[in-house]
């Protein structure tokens, strides 16, 4: 089983991210995204719980323990994953 949170910090570091509600959109309207990490208390309730042709995953935590696990200072709501780096986090 991957730990998430490790995977999202190596993820961060080695790979490619992009961070909040709009750039998640984007990346999954062109295509590019390979997963979409959302926290439980994420305000758009579409990428919670809609129907996304990408995998997703719920983070077990609130925005500020999404950011936290990130390395970031600041809350994430919602994240995509264009490349996982050397993170096994595809794998989760």
């Amino acid at each position: 089983m991957v730990d998430i949170s490790r995977a999202l910090k190596t993820a961060v570091a080695t790979g490619k991210i992009r961070f909040g509600i709009e750039e998640t959109k984007r990346a999954i309207d062109a295509g590019t995204a390979k997963l979409v990490i959302v926290s439980e208390n994420c305000p758009d309730i579409s990428l919670r719980t809609g129907e996304l042709k990408t995998k997703r995953i719920v983070y077990p935590g609130d925005n500020a323990a999404l950011g936290a696990a990130c390395g970031k200072p600041f809350s994430i709501s919602s994240l995509v994953v264009l490349d996982a780096g050397s993170s096994d986090i595809l794998s989760a």
